[in-house]
């Protein structure tokens, strides 16, 4: 049993440079944000989940669906730091001090609550896991090539490597299979870790490729990547909306939230 204080926060925001808008869009009649906060409150390991927005619509919105919403800067351009500031304004609020905090992304609703807890047993059986991230396997070449899709190449222990947008690792010289992993956003950090995180300045190779991740690596830290079976769709464009659409109509776990 997980004796750790555990929290979800779910960053989002409305001025997504792709898709404006996109925690509000509906998919089934539901905005997306709506989604991921009640998949994400299935699950018995956290204690807890709020939305971290500087948007009061946002806020008004899982408010009324019963949700818990703290207001944010709005100046945070990684949802990193959108989550650490949520996280200090909740403990202030509760008194006490968390040990686990699960950044859940606002974009990926079809999130499995299973995925959530596969994400956080690493800490529970190992004190000094500091960070972990979810991957998954790249099923087909479009994907592979996607540059909204972050691939990760990881060790022989599963640590990662090095994450990145473009297709890797290479075929250019492998005639062989290449088993390749995407990055899936559910990543718990521990409390003194991810505001160690955020004081850490931004690497030349986080920015090149835009993933916060990579910020770890160049520091010499390591990221504990769990494989994960479960297939998701993460919403980047309207297109990727209307895909995510057709694969949630039969997903069993809307009966339990669509009709709330």
């Amino acid at each position: 049993m997980n004796k750790l204080k555990t929290i979800g926060i779910i960053p989002a925001r409305m001025s997504s440079t792709r898709f404006y808008g996109k925690p509000l869009a509906k998919i089934l009649g539901m905005p997306m944000i709506g989604h991921v906060y009640h998949r994400s409150k299935m699950t018995d390991i956290l204690d807890e989940v709020y939305v971290a927005t500087c948007d009061e619509v946002i806020k008004d919105y899982i408010e009324t669906i019963g949700g818990k919403a703290i207001m944010t800067a709005n100046t945070h351009e990684r949802a990193s730091d959108r989550s650490a500031e949520a996280m200090l304004k909740i403990e202030k609020q509760m008194g006490i001090e968390v040990d686990i905090v699960v950044m859940l992304q606002g974009d990926e609703p079809m999130i499995n609550p299973e995925m959530i807890n596969a994400a956080v047993r690493p800490f529970i059986r190992n004190s000094s896991t500091k960070v972990v991230n979810l991957m998954s396997e790249i099923e087909s070449e479009e994907e592979w090539k996607d540059p909204n899709e972050v691939k990760v190449v990881v060790d022989n222990d599963n640590n990662a490597l090095y994450f990145s947008r473009e297709p890797i690792p290479s075929n250019k010289k492998f005639s062989g299979k290449i088993i390749a992993y995407k990055q899936v956003c559910i990543i718990p950090f521990t409390r003194e870790f991810l505001i160690k995180y955020i004081e850490l300045k931004p690497t030349l190779l986080e920015i090149i490729e835009s993933v916060d991740m990579n910020r770890l690596l160049e520091h010499g830290i390591k990221v504990k990547m769990v494989k994960t079976d479960f297939k998701t769709l993460s919403v980047d464009t309207p297109q990727d909306l209307q895909k995510v659409e057709q694969k949630m109509s039969n997903d069993k776990l809307l009966e339990q939230y669509l009709k709330q």
